[in-house]
């Protein structure tokens, strides 16, 4: 028995779903089973991939190629949009199950949840039963074509190792006990967080396999490879210690969209601006904070970019305050250019519970109750069921989203 690993039982899973965004569509279309797809941001030949389905996988179409390099691959691939109302359900369910085991399930994105079951009543059924429970569920409750990957490990870091050994539909169980067999099977750049640039970092200090950075000495990392205490985390990290659980505090709320037709047309753009300041509110608003600061950004078709923060005394809540000062920086820019790409963020946070309150209802609390209020309808009919009128025409024309990681 080797006293350097983490001799703990396992306590953490990561699951994530098979090519998710293309699984998802092939579920809701029976047709489309079995067959080589891909979603894409944009479906024209020059769109980006998103998500293969596993069957394009099998042809060598990956994630990031173009649409057009897919079809040079396979001309018969069917290409598709992004469904974020069927996404976004998918996730929800899937969500819900995992929150049935433990309740400290955290998403990594979209498609992906990380559960602790420390001190939790799971732990007797034992986590290999509960993974295998979990994807049993999936397919019965979510959809016959929907399945994941489950890794289990002791520590973030290697149960996600784990759910990545054996894609599509796999489960497997990392300890101190078979690390070594799993770190002589796969390669440095396996490893969530060790890209091509770290690998170069690692071989020209003798580290070319898993097992040689296994195998090195903790200040050794600390003092000479990575040169910091990065180095001493890795060490802890590969051994099955627990180094990435950490709550960080919320300093910003942002939205960005990339325009399917650009324009330099300010009412369009305002529509538009409108529609991603409203969904930066909510965010804002669910979050119980109010803002300071606003952050406003553009990229133009010429490949330049304009931005401008600025600070505000008055604190920011509603939709309309953010939008109006969201426009008056928009207002600074010197020259008015055809516009790609649109980026909104709020800083300077402070919580709500913090504002100054007045004996008498003042007409802006009044407006923030309004906000709430309008927050709670779209969260439950949908997106923009209530909305300013300066977005009608927006809302026929923006694509909605869904955004990558947590």
């Amino acid at each position: 028995m080797d006293t350097q690993f983490n001799q703990d039982p396992p306590t953490v899973m990561h699951i994530d779903l098979n090519s998710c965004f293309a699984t998802v569509e092939q579920q809701a279309h029976i047709h489309l089973r079995g067959r080589p797809i891909v979603i894409a941001a944009y479906t024209s030949p020059g769109g980006c991939i998103l998500a293969p389905s596993i069957e394009a996988k099998k042809l060598g179409i990956k994630t990031g190629m173009r649409v057009r390099d897919a079809q040079n691959i396979y001309p018969d691939v069917i290409v598709r949009g992004v469904d974020p109302l069927l996404v976004r359900d998918v996730h929800k369910k899937f969500k819900k199950i995992c929150l049935e085991y433990s309740p400290n399930v955290v998403p990594k994105s979209i498609d992906e949840v990380v559960i602790d079951f420390d001190n939790t009543p799971a732990l007797d059924i034992g986590l290999k039963n509960i993974g295998i429970e979990i994807k049993k569920r999936m397919r019965s409750e979510i959809g016959e074509w929907i399945s994941c990957n489950v890794g289990i490990s002791t520590n973030r870091f290697l149960a996600k190792l784990a759910s990545s050994l054996h894609k599509p539909d796999g489960l497997d169980v990392i300890t101190y006990k078979n690390i070594k067999n799993v770190y002589s099977s796969i390669k440095l750049t396996d490893f969530n967080g060790i890209n091509t640039r770290y690998e170069a970092r690692l071989n020209a200090q003798g580290i070319f396999t898993p097992l040689d950075f296994l195998s090195a000495e903790g200040l050794f990392l600390k003092k000479q490879v990575f040169q910091s205490i990065v180095g001493h985390y890795w060490y802890l990290r590969l051994r099955g210690f627990e180094t990435d659980v950490y709550e960080s505090k919320q300093k910003s709320f942002g939205q960005e969209y990339s325009l399917g037709e650009k324009t330099a047309d300010p009412e369009k753009l305002a529509g538009i601006i409108m529609m991603l300041t409203e969904k930066m509110g909510r965010r804002l608003r669910a979050s119980e904070n109010a803002a300071y600061g606003i952050h406003f950004g553009i990229s133009y078709a010429d490949w330049t970019f304009w931005h401008r923060g600025k600070k505000f005394k008055e604190p920011l809540y509603t939709t309309k305050e953010l939008f109006g000062r969201v426009m008056e920086i928009f207002s600074f820019q010197e020259n008015k250019k055809i516009v790609s790409k649109i980026s909104v963020s709020c800083f300077e946070l402070l919580p709500v519970k913090y504002l100054p309150i007045s004996l008498f209802e003042t007409e802006i609390e009044k407006k923030r109750k309004v906000s709430l209020a309008i927050d709670k309808i779209n969260d439950r009919y949908g997106e923009y069921i209530v909305a300013p009128a300066l977005m009608i025409e927006s809302k026929k024309k923006i694509l909605d989203r869904i955004a990558f990681g947590k």
